[in-house]
């Protein structure tokens, strides 16, 4: 029962996610999409308190790869909204007359 229950909330979340995406603007999608990788820093408390609970290999293999992932995932989207910041400022007219 358990397993048909993390299906349909897998499936459904799918669904959800899609919709909610499909709605957004595509002059917005970047800065929010950017802004929300930052969330993976949840991730990586996640991942790195995994590391520690178990000494299995296994464990401390994937740890490892999501402390990894989740890290690419946060500076990048840290990189993409500096990028997009700077889109926004105005440009110095310095030596134009």
């Amino acid at each position: 029962m358990e397993a048909v229950f993390l299906t349909f909330v897998f499936v459904l979340s799918i669904f959800l996610g899609f919709e909610l995406i499909s709605k957004v603007p595509s002059t917005l999608h970047t800065p929010l999409m950017s802004g929300s990788n930052a969330i993976s820093g949840i991730t990586m408390i996640g991942a790195i308190a995994s590391l520690k609970s178990e000494h299995h290999a296994l464990a401390i293999f994937l740890g490892t790869l999501a402390v990894t992932f989740a890290t690419i995932n946060v500076v990048g989207g840290y990189a993409v909204t500096d990028r997009m910041l700077e889109m926004f400022k105005k440009k110095d007219q310095g030596d134009a007359k």
